[in-house]
Order: structure tokens, then C-alpha cells, then sequence
């Protein structure tokens, strides 16, 4: 996942756009997300292998957990990028949630 500025108005094609002038390319099976500055509203734009995909989520209320300071991509779990999209805290997924100490 890279944090990556996008026109919550754009389309397919400008989604896409994107992608490919950030990372040179769209990647079968991967998820390619974008926020607006509320972190309200996202877009997951995934190529599958045959198209290319653009959803659009909208939180009523809350905001998605994006992280702080991210300076290239960022990979998330499959259980982690499920947590993100519900709006819950995807940080805590996996080993970060991990408790070593009582």
C-alpha cells in the first residue's frame, strides 16, 4: 500500500493513471488504495489478473486508520487490509498485536 494523493472524483482511468506513474506498473492480485484528506473516504483500485477493478468506500462516521509516516509502499496482510477497508485498527493485526509481556 503507498499513501498516494488522488481526486476522490477520478475514474478508473485516472486511478489507474496513478498507479502506473507511481510504481511503473499495476501488479496482478494487488490493491492499490487511496484516501481523501479526512480518511472518510477511500478507493481501492485492484487489477485480478484479467481487469482492473475501482471501489469506493465511505465511512459514515470515523475514520480509516492510515498510517502516520510512510515513505514508499507499505504491505499489508490479507487480515490486515480487511481491518483497514471495515475501518477498525489494522495496526494491531498479526504480530503487532502480539502480547509478550503480562
Amino acid at each position: 500500500m503507498a499513501v498516494e494523493p488522488l481526486d476522490m472524483r477520478a475514474g478508473t482511468e485516472a486511478a489507474l493513471a496513478r498507479v502506473v506513474a507511481v510504481f511503473g506498473a499495476a501488479r496482478p492480485h494487488h490493491a492499490y488504495l487511496f484516501a481523501n484528506r479526512r480518511a472518510n473516504r477511500m478507493k481501492v483500485l485492484v487489477h485480478d489478473g484479467i481487469g482492473v477493478w475501482l471501489a469506493a468506500r465511505r465511512l459514515n462516521s470515523g475514520k480509516f486508520a492510515w498510517p502516520k509516516d510512510v515513505s514508499g509502499t507499505l504491505t499489508l496482510s490479507r487480515s490486515q487490509f480487511d481491518a483497514l477497508v471495515l475501518g477498525l485498527p489494522w495496526q494491531r493485526i498479526g504480530e503487532a498485536g502480539v502480547i509478550t509481556l503480562l
